[in-house]
């Protein structure tokens, strides 16, 4: 199965997204497989991560912001505004795709694990998310 979700983001920063995911899992009725995430964009990406306190996901968007700062004046690919590049650059370190066994009917993640998409812009979006699920 592949289904493409639509995800609308108002701002940037990391967006919690296993429920849709988890809810694509339950519908295809997979006992054993995989899932595979996949984003269609350069400026936005992927993660599993501490979904439990809300201050690991600012301090993870605080470190990448203060890694890949705006307003540098090495860059000249300007033209989208001063978060594109930094967008492209975070989005280079970090991932486009995912892929999540599934055990028993379900995404095998930690307890304390969520899928989030990472927005690397300021402004609002709608990213295309393409799902792959296997048996």
């Amino acid at each position: 199965m592949v289904e493409t979700l639509k995800i609308k983001v108002n701002q940037q920063g990391l967006h919690l997204i296993t429920n849709q995911v988890e809810q694509l899992v339950r519908e295809e009725n997979v006992r054993s497989g995989l899932c595979t995430l996949f984003i269609r964009h350069t400026s936005a990406s992927l993660l599993i991560q501490e979904n439990a306190d809300p201050s690991a996901r600012r301090d993870l968007e605080a470190w990448l912001n203060r890694l890949v700062p705006e307003q540098d004046a090495l860059y000249t690919h300007t033209m989208e505004g001063p978060d594109d590049m930094p967008a492209h650059i975070k989005c280079a370190l970090t991932a486009t795709s995912l892929s999540i066994p599934i055990v028993d009917s379900r995404l095998a993640l930690g307890v304390w694990q969520g899928i989030y998409l990472w927005e690397h812009r300021h402004a609002s979006a709608m990213r295309e998310l393409v799902v792959h699920i296997t048996n």
